[in-house]
Order: structure tokens, then C-alpha cells, then sequence
């Protein structure tokens, strides 16, 4: 089979199936591996003077090694590379917990701010119902592309090995890639690196979100907007997604006690957000979904 052919597999196989919570209940998630290799290995190497070499080495290392994994697990056959790439492309998982927010908020604002929680790492105990929604939705956003486009754009490039590398990078700026006193240092070539290889994803993202909602003429403003964002790359997909849905996202928010002023994303969008906007980003992550694999099956036509 093709890479197309197996990435289009894929991309069903886990629209299908999802994240089976019986399987990873008995067994550890390939994701959840990495993150114990990551953990360990700042637990181990993030100490003492150089920790900007130690981490570029650690991230060498990690990469070296997910790269020989890969290329080690495709010579078993296109069914280990097809089954390895649904479990690590998560567009059903990601529009299950986006929905879960939606379905809390319905509930009640505690239980909105309970589900929401799960899904980003800023302050959740004072939000109200917008901030609430605003919050899943960018959630929303920023994985369509770091979840799905990203992981599968890279397989379909390089197959398994660039997979992988993709993945261990991405876990890897998911946890220590802070400007922390902590990361820093250990964690600036795990976040430069992870910059890297979202640029082409980030905008094709864009695009892939631009489309069915005719959006293409308002790319040079989604381009200054995106420019705004403090990340070289999500303000993309985020600037795309908040006028596909017409409402305005980001703006001020709290991490760790400390109110952080950043910009509205489309600020003349709607800004009184509730569990129907949530529920419109997720239709609008299962349309782009469906973009995507529209253009991996067109690519499979032409034998790629």
C-alpha cells in the first residue's frame, strides 16, 4: 500500500474507534510511554551547569531514537504502520473531550470549568460560561493542528519514522518547553525544534480550516492576527477557526494566579460564548477532518 492509502486508513480507522478506553486502561498508551521517557530524562539530565547542552543532547537523543523506531516498526508491514498511526492521530479523542466541556457547561458553570480543566493549562476556578468556552475552543484549535494535521502531514512526508520524531518532539515541548527556571534552558531545543516542524502544519491547518468556510480572502488578516499570538504557530489556526465560527478568542486569562493580557484573536467577533459555540467548533474540526482526507485520498489517485 501507499503511504496515502495507509495514512487514509488511518485517519478512519481512528474517526472509527477512537482512543478505546478498554485497551489503554490495560495497557499504556505509546503517548504515555513518551512522556515517562521525557519525565525521566529530566528527572535525570535537567540538573547542575549546561542544561541548555544537556537538553539539545537529550532531544537528539530522543529524536535519533524515535527515528530508528520508526523505521524499525515499518519494516513489519503497512498493517503495524496503519495501526501505529491511527493510535497516534487523535481526532475523535480530541472532539470527544471539546464535547465534553459543551455537555458540563450545559450543565453548570463549575462542572464547564471541571471538564475544561482536562484540556488546557490556565487558571479554570474563576472563568465564566465565555472564558469557559473560549478556552475549549482554542483548545480546539491548536490540537486540530498539533493532534491530527501535524502527525499525519509528517507520516505522509516521511512514513513512520517522521511520525515519531513528530510526536516525541511534540510530548517532549508539552513538557518541558516552559520558560520556566525549571525548562528554560533544559527545554529550549525541545520547544525551538517543535517551532520547526509545526510551521508547514500550523498553516496548512489554516488553510484546510479557510476553505470550507470561505475564508481565503481573509488570509491577510489571519496572517497579522496570527502574528500576534505568543507561539510562532497556533495563532494560526486559532485566527482561522475563531472567524469560521465568527466569534472572537483569546484575550486575557490567569496561569498560576497571574492575570496575563494577552489579545482578543478577531476582536470584533462575538464574545458572549456558550456551549453552542463549542459545539460548532466541534462540527467545524469534523469538517476539516473531512477537507484533509478528501486531499489525502486525491493525492492517493495520483499514486503518491
Amino acid at each position: 500500500m501507499t503511504t496515502a492509502a495507509i495514512l487514509i486508513c488511518a485517519l478512519l480507522l481512528d474517526a472509527l474507534l477512537g482512543e478505546p478506553r478498554w485497551l489503554w486502561s490495560r495497557i499504556p498508551h505509546p503517548a504515555v510511554l513518551m512522556g515517562n521517557l521525557i519525565g525521566w530524562a529530566d528527572e535525570r539530565f535537567n540538573t547542575g551547569t549546561n542544561r541548555k547542552v544537556k537538553g539539545a543532547l537529550t532531544m537528539f537523543a530522543l529524536g535519533v531514537g524515535s527515528l530508528l523506531l520508526g523505521a524499525a516498526l515499518a519494516q513489519l508491514g503497512w498493517i503495524v504502520e496503519l495501526i501505529t498511526a491511527a493510535i497516534l492521530i487523535a481526532q475523535k479523542s480530541l472532539v470527544e473531550h471539546v464535547a465534553a466541556v459543551a455537555t458540563g457547561l450545559r450543565h453548570s458553570t463549575q462542572k464547564g470549568r471541571d471538564a475544561v480543566a482536562m484540556i488546557v493549562g490556565r487558571d479554570t476556578a474563576e472563568m465564566d460560561d465565555p472564558a469557559i468556552a473560549r478556552s475549549a475552543i482554542e483548545s480546539a484549535a491548536e490540537n486540530l493542528s498539533d493532534g491530527i494535521i501535524a502527525p499525519a502531514f509528517w507520516f505522509l512526508i516521511g512514513g513512520l519514522p517522521l511520525l515519531l520524531l513528530y510526536k516525541i518532539t511534540n510530548t517532549a515541548d508539552s513538557m518541558i518547553g516552559y520558560r520556566t527556571p525549571k525548562h528554560e534552558d533544559f527545554g529550549w531545543a525541545a520547544a525551538r525544534f517543535d517551532d520547526l516542524i509545526n510551521l508547514i502544519p500550523a498553516r496548512l491547518t489554516a488553510l484546510l480550516i479557510a476553505l470550507p468556510y470561505g475564508l481565503l480572502s481573509q488570509t491577510p488578516t489571519i496572517r497579522t492576527e496570527a502574528h500576534k499570538h505568543r507561539s510562532p504557530n497556533a495563532g494560526w489556526p486559532e485566527a482561522t477557526m475563531s472567524r469560521a465560527l465568527g466569534i472572537a478568542l483569546s484575550g486575557p486569562r490567569s496561569y498560576d494566579g497571574a492575570l496575563r493580557d494577552f489579545p482578543f484573536v478577531n476582536p470584533q467577533g462575538r464574545r458572549s460564548l456558550g456551549a453552542q459555540d463549542i459545539e460548532a467548533a466541534c462540527r467545524a474540526l469534523w469538517v476539516t477532518w473531512g477537507v484533509f482526507t478528501a486531499l489525502v485520498f486525491a493525492l492517493w489517485l495520483f499514486n503518491f
